[in-house]
């Protein structure tokens, strides 16, 4: 939907509200501005059927009634699988719009948040999908997408972390290798150091070949030779999922690089894997991961949906 002008303005405005008043990584002022976006399209069409009480840019209790008016909407909005948005999906939706009024000076909504269930650890390839994946990778990937997706499981960057690397910032060796990652942010944040795997050091040599070993300038580039954008960087991880079959089709849940940043997590923080014979201790885990609450590694030691139904397999059966 094409906004009017006035709503158009608004949504112009918080974007360039969002990238000078706020420390939002890239990823996240991209996602603030489109579920935005979303809710002043939604603003527009109720605006356009009377179905607002008030001017809820000029009237804090308009403010609140319509966003709790949009809410009610996500709550019956169905996905292209059929399904409802999930509380944390809602909630994102939610914390867009907070943005959006707050840094207008308007002030936060107030509007309950939906409720999460128990937490759960987050999605991980288990080990014959990540085989699979790994297998793809090595025989169809061009070295800029094989690089893309080891270091979002070897080195466990986020794609945004990894789309923004220089050159500059890999250090390899014969026998090491470590990456330079930039801190989350406008303000940077806390660099941190990621050693690098054998497979992450392997297919780095053979992506900077193919750049002709430039000293600096992006490490992953387009076809312009300019830095590659997170969306395409994400569209590349994502096709290399669907030729391995891991995706939706597979068992209904999405993919991408952030599921292989899990994984990376999940092996480290379980043992048992190419990555960690034994556990390591969650405070490594954390330092690796760029994580500032520790608590956000402990969940790659809940238990999954498979762990629990797995868990039901030894109960004694009589027949």
């Amino acid at each position: 939907m094409v906004l009017p002008g006035d709503l158009d303005a608004e949504r112009a405005a918080f974007a360039a509200r969002l990238a000078s008043a706020t420390d939002l990584g890239a990823a996240t002022r991209d996602k603030y501005q489109r579920n935005t976006a979303h809710f002043l399209a939604w603003l527009a069409e109720a605006r356009q059927a009377g179905a607002l009480d008030g001017d809820p840019l000029t009237d804090p209790a308009a403010r609140d009634w319509s966003v709790r008016d949009y809410r009610r909407t996500l709550k019956n909005t169905r996905t292209a699988r059929g399904t409802h948005l999930s509380a944390a999906t809602i909630n994102n939706r939610l914390a867009a719009i907070d943005a959006f009024f707050a840094l207008r000076g308007s002030g936060r909504p107030d509007v309950v948040r939906e409720h999460l269930g128990r937490p759960s650890a987050p999605r991980a390839l288990d080990g014959r999908a990540k085989l699979r994946f790994l297998r793809v990778v090595a025989r169809d990937a061009s070295p800029r997408d094989r690089a893309l997706c080891h270091l979002a499981y070897y080195a466990g960057l986020r794609i945004a972390e990894i789309v923004a690397l220089d050159v500059a910032d890999i250090r390899l060796s014969a026998r090491r290798g470590s990456v330079r990652v930039r801190g989350k942010g406008r303000l940077g944040g806390k660099d941190r150091a990621v050693p690098l795997h054998a497979e992450a050091r392997a297919s780095l040599e053979r992506l900077l070949d193919e750049l002709g070993r430039p000293a600096a300038g992006p490490l992953v580039r387009n076809r312009d030779g300019q830095a590659l954008s997170t969306r395409a960087a994400n569209t590349a991880v994502c096709e290399l999922g669907a030729a391995a079959g891991i995706g939706p089709s597979d068992d209904g849940e999405a993919f991408g690089p952030h599921v292989l940043r899990h994984t990376f997590g999940t092996d480290l923080v379980r043992g048992g894997s190419e990555l960690a014979r034994e556990p390591v201790d969650l405070v490594t885990v954390a330092e690796l991961m760029g994580h500032a609450d520790i608590n956000t590694t402990r969940r790659y030691a809940l238990p999954t949906e498979a762990d629990k139904a797995a868990a039901l397999e030894v109960l004694t059966v009589d027949r």
